[in-house]
């Protein structure tokens, strides 16, 4: 859903890319104002670092910037930035070596023909400090089983569970057929059940 700056900034969406593409930087400048936070929150759900998440949606515009002239207008701008955006994140990760190490507890069953993990439900004994604490475990918990997933089905669950993303948006932002999406999502779904069970 567009905030507010998105909404007034899709009413003149088409002019301001084809200024901008014709070398205008405040144009460019209203563009990413406008998609920024959007940008921000795909990075930082696919690598949990808000620090890291800044430097990665920097290195994001310079590369919309420098690839802006390939855009065609085929597809929504946002369509077309998604991809950029994951794939920044994504080989940011790789090249630090680093896991998704944080997510929150975001397994709510969306799909009927796929399993699922319950997500954990905040109750009223956690408002005080034993409650307080049982909720802090059983996120860490959580963070944990998600942490020990393998990268690819760590990255459709947040694709679809964080960020809504239908399976056809994922194939197009991971390479793949949608049967693939599908397969990895519902492997993932029951990875993490077994490793939740297994964990002390």
């Amino acid at each position: 859903m567009p905030d507010a700056t998105e909404t007034t900034l899709l009413a003149n969406e088409s002019e301001l890319l084809q200024r901008a593409q014709a070398g205008d930087e405040e144009a460019f400048g209203e563009i990413v104002r406008a998609y920024y936070e959007r940008v921000f929150r795909t990075v930082v759900g696919v690598i949990r670092d808000e620090h890291e998440a800044r430097d990665v949606c920097q290195e994001v515009w310079i590369a919309v910037w420098k690839n802006l002239g390939t855009f065609r207008g085929d597809a929504k701008f946002s369509t077309w930035l998604h991809p950029i955006a994951v794939r920044r994140a994504i080989d940011s990760q790789r090249k630090r070596q680093k896991w998704l190490h944080r997510f929150l507890p975001f397994l709510a069953e969306r799909d009927a023909e796929v399993e699922s993990v319950p997500e954990p439900v905040a109750t009223e004994a956690e408002a005080d400090p034993r409650g307080a604490s049982e909720g802090a475990e059983r996120k860490e918990r959580f963070e944990r089983g998600l942490a020990a997933l393998p990268e690819k089905h760590r990255i459709v669950l947040v694709l679809r569970e964080v960020q809504g993303l239908s399976y056809e948006q994922i194939a197009q932002t991971i390479n793949c057929r949608p049967g693939t999406v599908m397969s990895r999502l519902f492997n993932a779904r029951r990875l993490l059940a077994q490793k939740l069970e297994n964990l002390p």
